[in-house]
């Protein structure tokens, strides 16, 4: 088995940087053999989105790590969301099948930053920028954003620099 670069949370990851289409062919054949569905329906809808970001119009030959992280990230919070609202409707069977795909999604992301870990990149990025006030939030975000991409939400950077400015 191949190990896991740097950036990933994941040993099933190629020696790459980033998550191949090969590499989800191969577990997609494991989640076959081991008849396990959810895995499964996740796996091809990993390749499905990534099949699409490769052919996409302006799309070049490769796709990047950014690019893919993007795409994951966007799919984890598609079935996190579809989650809530089949929780909302009574829907649990619903939910429970969209929570275990997620679960699966995220073994391919960047290992994700705690509260702690958030809080103390976004006090560097401050202090880095020289921000003192809400006025200087867009600045903050968009080094936050460039830095920490991959590794935490959106919204959880929002939240914390608003709270660190305020």
């Amino acid at each position: 088995m191949s190990t896991c670069p740097v950036w990933c949370a994941n040993p099933k990851k190629t020696n790459q940087n980033m998550l191949s289409l090969e590499t989800i062919n191969d577990e997609i054949k494991k989640a076959m053999l081991a008849k396990d569905k959810i895995r499964l329906e996740a796996l091809r809808g990993i390749k499905k989105e990534l099949l699409e970001a490769k052919t996409a119009k302006d799309a070049t030959d490769e796709i990047s790590e950014e690019t893919v992280i993007a795409i994951l990230q966007k799919m984890v919070k598609q079935r996190k969301d579809s989650a809530q609202i089949y929780i909302e409707q009574g829907r649990s069977d619903l939910a429970e099948v969209e929570v275990e795909q997620y679960t699966v999604i995220q073994e391919y992301l960047p290992a994700q930053l705690s509260p702690e870990e958030l809080e103390m990149a976004i006090k560097k990025i401050i202090a880095d920028t020289g921000a003192t006030s809400m006025k200087e939030m867009g600045k903050v975000m968009g080094v936050a954003s460039k830095e920490l991409a991959g590794k935490t939400e959106g919204r959880l950077i929002s939240e914390m620099v608003k709270k660190l400015l305020n």
